[in-house]
């Protein structure tokens, strides 16, 4: 089967779940190339011209080619060549964020069949029910609200997040010094994140914290940045920081897109953070969720950001308990990869 993979544009966490698809789907035999969006995206949002004129030392000016709306229509405009020079089976778009409902009518009206994993659920519902109208098979990351799409006449699946063996993994040898910690977290700073790490009172705590975070220069919370503030961590990074941690958490955020603030569904899934982190073989503390209760109860919910905090400090103390807690969350998502998903996408579309 061919299918044409539609990169995300962002190059942090969609693009690790891209990247993960690509992998799995070329390792079930499947001819798969990836279309980048991301580049595209960065070479038009940064292409400059010259205005004509100079300035007082003689060096031309230069203005932007194309404001950002622009950019994203002349980026995702190669799509179309792409899927004719391909002509795939399938056009896999993980996340859809700048492709438009219209681009992807078009790819079905040549008979390609049109697949959306929806890695937004439920914080940009309205954003991916868009585009699911144009969409022969939709994949969910939380089904909460799956009816909705199947009330549009489209197939809709759960495609539980996932990890990728060849990157998420225990430690085997001894710990790297460098990134070892008390406490790591890696993930975006959203603001409900900031409030609740700031009231944890982490300080006489070793501390990692890794992502984009947009800290105020008063922030208790800079001191454990492990990185430049502004920049994102590699997954394979992020993987290697929770192998040498001794205790993780995981806050889901609390923030959605404007556009579905009125819906507000109860999430119910567990998120990538919590796969990845029992992949990696690193305890942690949950955020309370449905998926989570019922697959990883061998690891504790906290109540808020100071439980949490008290929490921490008790498994710390508990090496033996908190390694046995590791173990039993690890064999309990062994079979959440990416190559499990593809699979299941395959079938569904022999069927």
């Amino acid at each position: 089967m061919r299918i044409l993979v539609v990169h995300p544009g962002p190059n942090f966490s969609v693009a690790d779940v891209h990247d993960g698809w690509v992998e799995a789907l070329r390792g079930l035999g499947c001819e798969v190339a990836s279309f980048n969006s991301d580049d595209r995206i960065q070479f038009y949002g940064h292409a400059l011209i010259s205005t004509g004129d100079v300035d007082e030392t003689g060096h031309p000016l230069v203005r932007r080619a194309m404001n950002d709306e622009d950019a994203l229509r002349a980026a995702m405009q190669g799509l179309s060549h792409a899927a004719l020079a391909m002509w795939p089976d399938v056009i896999l778009f993980i996340s859809g964020f700048f492709v438009t409902p219209g681009i992807m009518g078009l790819i079905q009206s040549r008979r390609m069949k049109v697949v959306l994993l929806g890695t937004e659920s439920p914080y940009q519902e309205k954003m991916q029910l868009e585009r699911a109208q144009c969409a022969d098979l939709v994949l969910l990351n939380d089904p909460v609200n799956i009816e909705q799409y199947r009330d549009l006449g489209v197939t809709a699946e759960y495609a539980p997040h996932a990890y990728r063996p060849s990157v998420h993994y225990p430690r085997t040898g001894p710990v790297n010094t460098e990134l070892a910690a008390d406490l790591a977290f890696i993930g975006t700073g959203f603001a409900s994140r900031i409030d609740f790490f700031e009231r944890m009172k982490l300080a006489d705590l070793d501390v990692l914290l890794g992502g984009c975070w947009p800290l105020a220069q008063h922030s208790p919370l800079r001191q454990f940045m492990g990185h430049d503030i502004e920049e994102c961590v590699p997954n394979y990074e992020a993987a290697e920081v929770y192998r040498n941690a001794k205790c993780g958490i995981n806050f889901y955020r609390r923030e959605y897109d404007d556009a579905d603030v009125d819906t507000q569904a109860v999430p119910w899934a567990m998120g990538p953070r919590e796969v990845e982190q029992s992949a990696c073989g690193l305890f942690y503390l949950r955020d309370p969720r449905a998926e989570g209760d019922e697959l990883l109860d061998m690891l504790p919910t906290f109540s808020g950001p100071e439980d949490a905090g008290e929490q921490i400090r008790w498994w710390l103390a508990h090496d033996a308990e908190r390694d046995e807690a590791a173990h039993k969350a690890r064999e309990a998502i062994a079979d959440r990869t990416f190559t499990s998903n593809a699979k299941r996408l395959l079938e569904l579309l022999e069927d």
